[in-house]
Parts: structure tokens; C-alpha cells; sequence
């Protein structure tokens, strides 16, 4: 059954499946969903038009599903929809989105979300991400899977970092960071690529010195980015009859986030 804690303020239209704990004076508002063996802290503020999946752990003291901080923003119906199997640590803070955007913003699955993270309006999480101690993301930021972002770290609106990127302590994240490479710093510079969490992640010595080869290409040949591309592209062209096998895809996934890059790329 339902654990509410007597001092915890439940709206009755809220939706919370048969297991959900609920800790002492936490809030939970009428437009919230909270689905099945998640648990939330004490003195937890849930409001606004949030969904939460399965089996998250919310920690104490944390703002999940507050008004964006937008002056554009004029109470509009937007969300914010959390996945599964999500570790929030205290005194985070993450908005809903805004009618500018597509208004929702997202967290996926399995994230490590450590204290005082700020994820803004219309952001976009993906899955697998560490997000250390103080990491804010402005507006419209997407990160993708596997992604690490450093304690202190500042990622400026609409900025995307690609999957499996590592962004170190203290970066102050201005343009577009590209999949499988580390950067920190302010300014921002480029420390190589993240084999190190490639390997832990299973991916082979193969697949790896095919990507670190492509990291050449885009980073270390003073290439501009169309004869980059171009030279991506030569990479790619062997197992284009094999659109499942892992040196087709993660060209791709370069090839795709650097054509779709609206920050320009940190070089």
C-alpha cells in the first residue's frame, strides 16, 4: 500500500501508485503522476504538470516540476516527464517546459542526478547520465546517453553534448560538445576521447580505434568541417550495407550531430 507520511500534503487528484512512499511535509500537487516503487524525501516540493516513472529514489528537499524561470513563460499547461530507475540527490531543482519549445522537459532512465542540480525548461536528459554536485543546465540543453557532466559545471542554453561525452570539473560549456570526447575548462578545450569510459562500458579495442580515427579526422587534422565530413563520410562508406554494425553507427552518430549542431562545435 501507499506509504504518506501524516505531515505530507497529497492533493487528492494526484496519482500515485499503490507503493509510492512519501516522506514527512512534502508537497505533492494535483497534476502530478508517480508510478509504481518510487520513493520521495522529506520537505519535497512536486508540483506542476510532472510525471515520474517506476522506482526512482527522490532524496529530501528538491523542486521537482516548478515553473520554468522564463519571463516569456505565462502559466501555461507544460511538463515535465521523468523516466525510470532515476537517483535524485537533495536540493534539486528541475522546471517544466515552455510553449516556445515543445514543452515538455525530459529526464530518461537509469540517471545519477547528484545534489543542487538546476535542469532548466525544455532541457532534454537522456539515459545512463552522472550529473555531479552544482551541474546546471540552462534552456533547451540535450544531453545525450551516457553522458558525465562535472560538478560545478555551467552548460549555456541550447547547447547538445553527445553521447558518451565527459565534460570535466568546473566547465563552462558554451558550444556544442561532440559524442565520445572529453572537454573541461574555461574556456572550454577538448582532453581527447573518452576511451577510458568506452572500455567500461563494453565497447571493443576495435570499435574504439575506429572512433578514436574519426576523432582525428574532426579534431586534429585542421580539417574545416565539410572536408571533415567529407572524410567521415570515406570512413563510414565500407559497411554501408550494414546499417546495424557498430562502425556504421557510431559514424553516424558523429556525422548526424555535427550536421545538426546549432552552437557550432567545440574544437
Amino acid at each position: 500500500m501507499t506509504f504518506i507520511h501524516k505531515t505530507a500534503l497529497v492533493d487528492d487528484a494526484a496519482q500515485l501508485a499503490e507503493d509510492v512512499e512519501v516522506g514527512p511535509y512534502t508537497v505533492i500537487g494535483p497534476n502530478v503522476k508517480i508510478g509504481s516503487g518510487t520513493k520521495i524525501g522529506a520537505h519535497c516540493v512536486i508540483s506542476g504538470f510532472t510525471e515520474i516513472g517506476n522506482h526512482n529514489q527522490i532524496f529530501q528537499f528538491n523542486s521537482i516540476g516548478a515553473a520554468p524561470q522564463d519571463k516569456k513563460y505565462r502559466g501555461e499547461p507544460t511538463r515535465l516527464v521523468i523516466g525510470h530507475n532515476n537517483t535524485i540527490r537533495e536540493f534539486c531543482t528541475f522546471n517544466t517546459g515552455t510553449a516556445q519549445d515543445g514543452g515538455v522537459t525530459s529526464l530518461g532512465n537509469d540517471n545519477w542526478i547528484m545534489a543542487y542540480v538546476h535542469i532548466a525548461h525544455d532541457c532534454h536528459v537522456g539515459n545512463h547520465t552522472i550529473l555531479a554536485n552544482n551541474a546546471t543546465l540552462g534552456g533547451h540543453v540535450h544531453l545525450g546517453d551516457w553522458v558525465i557532466v562535472g560538478g560545478l559545471s555551467g552548460i549555456h542554453q541550447f547547447v547538445k553534448v553527445g553521447a558518451h561525452a565527459m565534460l570535466g570539473f568546473a566547465s563552462a560549456v558554451t558550444q556544442d560538445v561532440a559524442p565520445f570526447v572529453m572537454a573541461d575548462g574555461n574556456p572550454l578545450g577538448l582532453r581527447g576521447l573518452n576511451a577510458e569510459g568506452l572500455k567500461r562500458r563494453g565497447f571493443s579495442p576495435e570499435r574504439i580505434a575506429h572512433i578514436k580515427e574519426a576523432y582525428r579526422i574532426i579534431f586534429r587534422r585542421g580539417l574545416t568541417l565539410v572536408s571533415a565530413l567529407e572524410q567521415l563520410e570515406a570512413l563510414k562508406s565500407p559497411y554501408e550495407n550494414e546499417p546495424s554494425n557498430y562502425f556504421f553507427q557510431d559514424i553516424q552518430l558523429l556525422t548526424e550531430f555535427i550536421v545538426k549542431s546549432s552552437r557550432g562545435i567545440a574544437r
